[in-house]
């Protein structure tokens, strides 16, 4: 199915971030279209203020904590993360007390959850989670606390952090915005990153979905080692060197092959 151009430029602006640079030509070739279809995209993004142009191609305006808008990355491989998602859930069991984490990604395994039947107990930071499974039967719904942070709408800080002390969780289903075999997982805000440590914390199972763009990214914010998550589902090749270090750590790595 062909990439419309919201998602196309979703993806050229995540690109352009993660890598700090891009060519045109680099670019058309890589989502196959002409390199003026990727300079008006990249004329977009420039307005917007997350790329700049230069001669060639474009440079990221910040550097690794530059984050891309969570609408962006909603519409960025929205048919991959759904896919990754219906894998995740076959991961929970029915009955479980589940920390489901902020993020776009974690949002579409909220949506799979839907429908299901599993009668979960869910902890979750993501205004956006609960909304999306307040009505479902048998759900009961448990808000940490915090402060919103605009745009994402999760919550954030000292209270959101303390909170998950209280808790006792079967598995934490986190999202993230890198994955490297040696730097192991990494997040672009500081205060998202520190919620996402304290819900690893009150977990018996982690679970990281993890689409392939994220796959060899590395951002600001440390969040775990390879060998401190359970699983990570992703529809990236299984043959990614940024895998080896998680398999090598013991993590069970399940590569969902595109449908």
């Amino acid at each position: 199915m062909a990439m419309d151009a919201q998602e196309r430029r979703a993806r050229v602006e995540q690109r352009v971030l993660a890598d700090g640079e891009a060519e045109f030509r680099t670019l058309a070739l890589e989502f196959d279209v002409s390199e003026m279809t990727i300079r008006r995209d990249i004329e977009l993004l420039e307005e917007k203020g997350s790329v700049r142009r230069v001669v060639g191609g474009a440079i990221a305006s910040r550097g690794k904590a530059a984050e891309p808008t969570f609408t962006s990355r909603a519409l960025m491989g929205a048919r991959e993360k759904a896919h990754i998602a219906a894998a995740a859930v076959e991961l929970l069991q029915p009955g479980e007390t589940v920390v489901l984490d902020s993020g776009s990604t974690v949002l579409a395994v909220a949506r799979a959850i839907k429908g299901r039947g599993l009668g979960l107990t869910i902890i979750t930071p993501s205004i956006l989670v609960a909304l999306e499974l307040h009505d479902e039967p048998n759900t009961k719904i448990v808000m940490t606390g915090g402060v919103v942070r605009p745009g994402e709408l999760s919550l954030i800080g000292a209270p959101s952090v303390s909170s998950f002390a209280q808790y006792n969780c079967d598995v934490f289903v986190m999202g993230v915005a890198g994955v490297d075999g040696k730097r192991g997982l990494s997040d672009y805000n500081g205060e998202e990153g520190a919620v996402k440590k304290a819900a690893m914390k009150t977990a018996d199972r982690v679970i990281v979905v993890a689409d392939a763009s994220k796959l060899g990214r590395v951002q600001l914010m440390n969040v775990a080692a390879p060998g401190e998550i359970t699983a990570l589902v992703t529809d990236g090749d299984a043959d990614d060197p940024a895998l080896t270090g998680f398999r090598a750590a013991g993590v069970e790595v399940r590569c969902i092959p595109a449908r």
